[in-house]
């Protein structure tokens, strides 16, 4: 399997930085996109032709999921337009989100569903794109989910989406061959609010208590320092870190 990064800007874009955006591949299997925040779908058009993927959103901020009203146009409007839905799964209230975005009248809804095949997240598993993918719910706001992503042949990439602190997170990485993990701030209180995300030293200790394999570090915003996080992060995790950038490929 490959895990490409097409965007992995914290809360905000930067400089030359998408947000949130992870396109999944098999050979052969329809290609999904774990979350697509802003400066995620031009950089989606670099690798796959965007008719051609299914959507996995962990959550409804927009650093998230916004840049679907981008794809919708795609979808709609380039030369050859899409003449299928393809899946788009989400929490509760997704299509009524995305719809909301992209409309072109302010207190109404585009109704997306002309090209996206709407699901919502529940308790059970999802096979998509040839991969089964476990929703777990993080803690976070309000209807917010981790994945845990597991190939053909047993290979797990864990993603945590946003989140605080918790024992579900430990749940969805146990023993992953990724741990595709965000750390947003460092670990002074006076800079963390609670139920929101993670620290370096937070990160770490997730990725201690569920054996990853591999910890890549995400969702680190313009304004925290890198080698802040990096920093932290070896203070509680022995094994193998990456600081994930954009356009990073991980063949697995």
């Amino acid at each position: 399997m490959r895990l490409t990064v097409l965007g992995c800007s914290g809360s905000v874009g930067g400089p030359g930085a998408a947000c949130s955006g992870y396109l999944l591949q098999l050979p052969g299997q329809q290609p999904v996109l774990m979350d697509c925040g802003p400066g995620a779908f031009g950089e989606l058009q670099r690798i796959v032709n965007p008719r051609e993927v299914a959507v996995a959103l962990s959550h409804l901020h927009a650093d998230h999921c916004m840049d679907l009203a981008a794809m919708l146009v795609w979808r709609r409007y380039a030369p050859e337009p899409a003449t299928c839905r393809t899946p788009l799964w989400g929490p509760p209230g997704c299509r009524e989100r995305i719809g909301a975005g992209s409309s072109e009248v302010p207190g109404e809804l585009d109704d997306i569903t002309d090209t996206f095949d709407v699901h919502e997240w529940g308790d059970g598993e999802v096979e998509l794109g040839g991969f089964v993918i476990r929703p777990v719910v993080v803690d976070h706001v309000p209807n917010s989910y981790g994945f845990r992503v597991t190939a053909p042949g047993g290979t797990v990439v864990a993603y945590s989406g946003d989140t605080a602190p918790c024992d579900e997170l430990i749940e969805l990485a146990a023993d992953a061959d990724l741990f595709l993990c965000e750390a947003s701030w460092t670990h002074a209180p006076s800079e963390r609010p609670p139920h929101l995300h993670l620290s370096g030293i937070e990160a770490g200790e997730a990725a201690t208590k569920a054996n990853a394999k591999l910890l890549a570090i995400t969702h680190i915003p313009p304004w925290t320092a890198k080698q802040d996080i990096y920093d932290e992060v070896r203070q509680t995790y022995s094994g193998r870190i990456e600081m994930v950038s954009q356009g990073q490929v991980f063949e697995l």
